[in-house]
């Protein structure tokens, strides 16, 4: 494993997100994947899907994430519409996910914005 990639960075804040020592509202979680909301929300539903693993963002993704990431998109749609969206077409979501410091990431844990609910938005 690279430095990107490992079991959990004891300086990350999602990691300690996810071991319990920063407070979060819980969306969801099994034994890969954690959702929680956002703290500071732009949309009426708004959370955040991570891997439990620590991988620093989409650009260090390999073969071996294909499952997980599958996983995550799949189970996406499901926590929106619980979380209070609109079912399609209608309805719906927006999905981000901010890679590098150009792409606006701000915390080097790969993370997918889930967003939605009636517009306008604050942001997105």
């Amino acid at each position: 494993m690279t430095e990107h990639v490992v079991d959990h960075d004891p300086n990350c804040l999602f990691c300690k997100i996810v071991a319990g020592q920063i407070p979060s509202k819980l969306v969801y979680q099994d034994e890969e994947i954690y959702a929680f909301h956002d703290i500071h929300p732009w949309a009426p539903v708004h959370f955040l899907l991570i891997p439990k693993v620590h991988i620093s963002s989409m650009a260090h993704l390999t073969d071996e994430h294909a499952a997980l990431m599958g996983r995550m998109m799949v189970l996406a749609p499901r926590l929106a519409q619980e979380q209070g969206c609109n079912p399609y077409p209608e309805g719906g979501f927006r999905m981000l996910c901010n890679t590098g410091v150009e792409g606006g990431q701000e915390v080097h844990h790969l993370h997918i914005h889930v967003m939605g609910g009636p517009r306008p938005w604050l942001r997105g």
